[in-house]
């Protein structure tokens, strides 16, 4: 199993169009430091088995960046495109739109954001003129998995959060999940974590099993998006646990014989300058930050 990390940046990238805080400055100044919305390509055993976690809006950029995932020689078109949704957010469903150019697409997600997409933001209407759009379940952990490219697929319900858009939706715990995912050749697993709101027993033993997992970077610390006047509330309070304090993710993460890697990073965050001393506390802990492009294999 081959993972390859498309985008890393939270909602707006990196920098974000709107911005001019250090984070966005510099990566005008530094085009290595520029990240894409978060989402993952997971690879598996054939030359054309792959699939996608989250479709943001940089997903047609996403899919040229790496030979396996463009149509193959002698091949006119991609056949179908597979993506896993961890939640109903934006920043991880607006590349469904720009997949119109698909024969096929194939979304697994899990109820409640099935139902989001498909009845408030009408995904059905807008793509099935252009598209063969075909609907997924994603099984809950403890349940037999899903089984795409190869690979074992299923849901960790992580949080009730909806997006602003759905507020008034009927609460769920699978609103936000982690995408659990094993390869039965190999034996290893991957845990796939953007958006995390509190740290549950249920995922701290999914992440202590797992060989890599990856995890919710938004913010620094939890006072980060007031201090810097991007909201009046706290990083947990926003639906993301923060990387460092008595709260934060690190202090679970560096107990963990997995490779732990933070994704899912906002433009405000320290960690988007390479130069920026809270890189040496993560690499003291023996954890990283996620770059787009990298390439593991489990």
């Amino acid at each position: 199993m081959l993972l390859l990390t498309l985008g890393t940046a939270a909602g707006g990238g990196v920098p974000q169009w709107n911005c001019a805080c250090p984070g966005c400055t510099g990566a005008r100044a530094h085009p290595d430091r520029r990240r894409s919305h978060d989402s993952l390509a997971v690879l598996g055993p054939e030359p054309s088995s792959w699939f996608l976690v989250n479709a943001g809006p940089d997903v047609t950029e996403h899919l040229e960046t790496h030979p396996r995932l463009r149509p193959g020689a002698g091949t006119e078109r991609t056949p179908v495109v597979r993506v896993l949704l961890t939640d109903a957010e934006l920043d991880h469903t607006l590349g469904l739109l720009r997949l119109r150019e698909a024969r096929h697409v194939e979304i697994y997600a899990t109820a409640p954001v099935r139902q989001a997409l498909r009845q408030r933001l009408a995904l059905d209407t807008v793509l099935t003129p252009y598209t063969t759009l075909t609907w997924r379940d994603l099984p809950p952990a403890g349940h037999s998995p899903a089984v795409i490219a190869g690979i074992e697929v299923c849901a960790v319900p992580l949080s009730t959060k909806r997006p602003r858009y759905a507020a008034e939706a009927q609460q769920d715990d699978s609103w936000v999940i982690a995408v659990r995912l094993h390869d039965p050749a190999s034996g290893r697993t991957a845990l796939y974590a953007p958006a995390l709101a509190g740290w549950t027993e249920e995922f701290g033993k999914e992440a202590a099993a797992a060989d890599c997992v990856f995890i919710d970077g938004t913010f620094w610390d939890d006072e980060e998006p007031q201090r810097l006047g991007i909201s009046a509330r706290t990083s947990t309070a926003m639906g993301h646990l923060p990387i460092d304090g008595p709260t934060g993710t690190a202090q679970h993460l560096a107990s963990l014989p997995a490779r732990c890697l933070y994704t899912h990073l906002n433009n405000t965050n320290p960690l988007v300058d390479p130069l920026a001393p809270q890189h040496g506390v993560l690499a003291g802990r023996g954890l990283e930050v996620a770059q787009d492009g990298m390439v593991i294999e489990l």
